[in-house]
């Protein structure tokens, strides 16, 4: 897995290739100066410490003061954070990361509004694996930030049984009989969720057993009040599918114990930011 000073360094790189020949031409290298990094509109802030390795891998003589920390709201105007040094290294920086921060807090603001949709429903948001490549751990931070929670990191740490799994499988039964078999193999103890999409398949893990949630896939709000209920607390529930803002009242009011929504890291809009010199 790519760290984040590896990012961060990877993103310069990108940017920069053979040198930023704007600032080179027409700022003298002894050059000093401020900035402000402040928010445009009303959104929670997220990437705060990717911002800061940005300016400091750039230059590590630049200056960075946080005014705001990661889960905080803000409004526009807000002071996010100052910088200042060598006015070149400054604008080497800044659009990288700004990219950091205004995509990262556009997934924070966005959970955000999803989970203040229910804050007054036992439901809890859940992201998903719809990840930009190699942000997965970004991504899921700012989910964090925004106040929800996380589903499974990746294919490693949870077994998520779904339709093409059955599908090949065979059935319902052989995917549930082969997994349990394979964890007890390897002695791997991590949860199993499979995936429903019919009550018919609902009542076949019902008699079979052995997961510890399941996931309700693509079942309408009123199906699925009635499949929590036949669920009655035997096992976790998720709901997953078609699940938009508008409408998640609606399923929080099954009282599923998870809604995850694939939209928070994979449909957003980033946050707008400016970072703008200071006199």
């Amino acid at each position: 897995m790519i760290g984040t000073d590896q990012l961060v360094i990877h993103a310069l790189e990108e940017d920069r290739g053979s040198g930023d020949h704007t600032s080179l031409a027409t700022i003298p290298g002894s050059f000093h100066g401020k900035a402000a990094l402040t928010a445009r509109e009303k959104g929670v802030i997220s990437g705060i410490e990717m911002a800061v390795k940005v300016f400091k891998t750039t230059d590590p003589s630049l200056d960075v003061s946080v005014r705001i920390n990661d889960g905080d709201m803000v409004q526009s105007g807000d002071l996010i954070l100052t910088v200042q040094g060598p006015t070149a290294s400054l604008l080497q920086g800044e659009r990288v990361a700004l990219n950091f921060l205004q995509r990262l807090s556009g997934i924070a603001t966005t959970t955000r509004q999803y989970v203040d949709a229910i804050e007054d429903f036992p439901s809890r948001i859940l992201d998903t694996r719809k990840t930009t490549p190699l942000f997965r751990e970004l991504e899921k931070k700012a989910v964090r930030d925004g106040g929800a929670t996380n589903h499974r990191m990746g294919l490693y740490d949870m077994v998520m049984i779904k339709d093409n799994h059955i599908d090949f499988a065979g059935s319902i039964a052989n995917a549930i009989n082969a997994v349990t078999s394979y964890l007890k193999k390897r002695e791997l103890d991590i949860p199993v969720e499979i995936e429903v999409r019919t009550f018919s398949e609902l009542n076949q893990v019902l008699s079979h057993g052995k997961v510890d949630r399941i996931m309700l896939d693509n079942f309408s709000p009123e199906d699925l009040i009635i499949a929590v209920n036949q669920v009655d607390k035997q096992y976790e529930t998720e709901a997953s599918g078609g699940i938009t803002l508008k409408n998640i009242r609606d399923y929080a009011a099954s009282n599923v114990d998870f809604i995850s929504v694939g939209a928070l890291t994979h449909h957003i809009k980033s946050l707008d930011m400016s970072l703008n010199a200071m006199a």
